[in-house]
């Protein structure tokens, strides 16, 4: 492990080797193919799994990998996978995967509180992974009636896939309790000949970990000339906020791409309502208009990538369990910006000015603006509804 970052942690990863996968149907050709490459541990942790095609789908796979021997386990999020019926996880206990729901620190039947497991990794053997934003779900693929969702993940061999290893036994064994030291230790592998920093960030206010929040605020901190973000539910914090502008003042070039099409209405009339004070300070918006956009991604001057589950608002930042990926190289971060170009220039408008929204859909904007910041303070507690 390297102990001399050159950019923000000194805790990158050396060997290893990454691909930037788009979500859709070349991600879940990737997921599939990572499945049945395990022969010893398989590690699955989503926020939404749903029993559509594209969860059946997995779903097989994670039953013939069981059914190889490999040591299987599925946790997935208690309240965005609580609709999963009892038949599809019957079915994966029965072909001897470890199914586990993420619990709130307190739940009853019409009380709900505490973090989310919003985190998307799968890892095999230690040695191969899979981190980004999407969950599984036909939302996130591709399928005959409609295209995916624009998500996007990294493949990672090396390295790094033995720490999200050990990060995902962890979570997972301890939910369990079942010591490590029994299960078998997959053999060693060949690492990878080329060296690509790639570091772990941990969102878990738990835990007290705040790392993919520090990895934005160096980005935009120590930003020469640009800074390239893609987020949906674009609400960053103060400290965000008050970064951004400062950058933006010494002459870097901020764009930031957000979502045209949201699937939370209420939402996007907030994130529009930004606008105003992003305009205000010389920051590039681009409305992404061929589907919904669900990535999170941001590249600082084809130095440094962060790809993962993280969002830029308060959720993320303080309600949630999130990973990123942040890879310092030069070649993957070039790669990264020119992939988010084609699409800023062929799948996105810009927004000139504010002035382009009615009075009477900026004051819809304020209100929702103001809804969302009053609920982002209570997101962890809910009344549940009577079922």
């Amino acid at each position: 492990m390297n102990k001399t970052s050159p950019f923000t942690y000194p805790d990158y990863y050396e060997r290893n080797h990454v691909r930037l996968i788009k979500g859709g149907a070349a991600y879940f050709d990737e997921l599939e193919n990572l499945i049945h490459r395990a022969r010893y541990y398989l590690y699955l942790q989503v926020y939404i799994f749903e029993a559509d095609e594209t969860g059946q789908r997995i779903r097989k796979a994670l039953e013939r990998a069981a059914a190889r021997g490999v040591f299987v386990h599925v946790l997935v999020d208690g309240y965005a996978s609580q609709n999963l019926p009892l038949t599809f996880i019957q079915s994966m206990l029965l072909a001897g995967v470890h199914f586990r729901f993420f619990e709130p620190i307190y739940r009853s039947r019409y009380f709900y509180f505490g973090r989310r497991l919003h985190h998307k990794v799968t890892v095999a053997d230690g040695r191969w992974a899979l981190v980004g934003g999407i969950n599984i779900s036909n939302r996130y693929n591709d399928t005959v009636e409609r295209a995916a969702w624009l998500d996007w993940a990294v493949w990672v061999e090396g390295e790094a896939a033995t720490g999200l290893h050990n990060i995902c036994a962890a979570r997972a064994l301890s939910a369990w309790r079942i010591n490590p030291a029994r299960l078998p230790r997959p053999p060693a592998f060949p690492l990878p000949d080329q060296i690509i920093l790639t570091g772990i960030r941990v969102n878990d206010w738990v835990r007290r970990k705040n790392e993919i929040t520090g990895c934005y605020l160096k980005m935009i901190e120590q930003a020469n000339k640009e800074l390239l973000i893609m987020s949906s539910y674009f609400f960053p914090g103060r400290k965000i906020r008050r970064f951004l502008v400062k950058a933006a003042q010494r002459g870097i070039r901020v764009r930031v791409v957000v979502a045209g099409y949201s699937d939370v209405g209420l939402a996007k009339h907030a994130e529009r309502y930004m606008y105003r004070w992003m305009l205000k300070n010389r920051m590039e918006i681009y409305e992404y208009r061929r589907n919904v956009l669900h990535a999170k991604v941001a590249v600082c001057d084809d130095r440094v990538v962060t790809v993962g589950s993280y969002n830029l608002n308060e959720i993320s930042e303080r309600a949630s369990v999130e990973l990123n990926l942040e890879i310092a190289d030069e070649n993957f971060a070039r790669h990264v910006r020119h992939r988010l170009e084609e699409i800023i220039s062929r799948d996105c408008d810009r927004v000139i000015t504010w002035e382009v929204f009615p009075w009477w859909s900026r004051f819809i904007q304020l209100a929702s603006y103001r809804l969302i910041r009053f609920l982002l303070i209570l997101f962890t507690f809910y009344f549940r509804q009577r079922e």
